[in-house]
């Protein structure tokens, strides 16, 4: 399903002719709640970088969501993973200036940046397996979304076009309980039969029923 036909759809089912500036908000809300609600291998990133030595600090992708992973690549190519932490635990740690070494541990200092603990010693390669947030349907055209889990998709957007309507209730429900059953579909495919085994126990893993 790409955009056109979405919003056809959408169109078609409320029988109404929404504006270009509502519909699109329709389908960016509805994206934003897929995109946090379950984590698609499909929708993972991954980029490297460098930390600069004497500053914790490193910066994220601009279309960071969440983390995934996060690695030093040492200089004879080995990869030493870190762990994720809170940013008290971090502080705790390595509290003074001088508390330098190869990175061991990671944490979110704020939506834009990361804190790294001990503080990096040198200029370090930077690996971070991420999800992101993709390009909308509605400037892309077609996405990964439209063209393999429409369902969820289309009834986020009647959700939330229905609800700016403000629609029988009966109708808000139906709507609901459908994008629930796409959704419930969807977090089986992503965090269950996408990922048969996970070398660390703290990332989502979703029963297969």
């Amino acid at each position: 399903m790409n955009y056109s036909e979405l919003v056809s759809i959408v169109q078609d089912y409320t029988e109404n002719v929404f504006s270009t500036t509502d519909i699109n908000t329709f389908i960016e809300q509805a994206e934003q709640r897929i995109y946090n609600s379950v984590q698609l291998p499909a929708l993972r990133k991954n980029v490297t970088g460098n930390t600069t030595q004497d500053n914790k600090y490193l910066a994220a992708p601009s279309d960071w969501l969440s983390t995934f992973s996060m690695a030093v690549v040492k200089a004879n190519g080995n990869y030493e993973y870190l762990l994720n932490k809170d940013v008290n635990f971090i502080r705790a740690a390595y509290p003074a200036p001088t508390d330098t070494g190869t990175p061991e541990y990671y944490a979110l200092f704020d939506q834009n940046t990361f804190i790294l603990g001990p503080t990096p010693n040198s200029n370090y390669t930077i690996e971070l397996h991420y999800f992101y947030y993709p390009e909308s349907i509605v400037t892309a055209n077609t996405t990964w979304l439209g063209n393999n889990f429409d369902s969820a998709l289309l009834y986020g957007t009647l959700l939330e076009a229905y609800t700016y309507m403000k629609g029988e209730s009966d109708v808000v429900a139906l709507y609901k309980q459908r994008y629930d059953e796409a959704m419930t579909l969807l977090k089986q495919l992503g965090e269950g039969k996408d990922r048969q085994d996970a070398y660390r126990s703290g990332q989502v893993r979703y029963k297969v029923q």
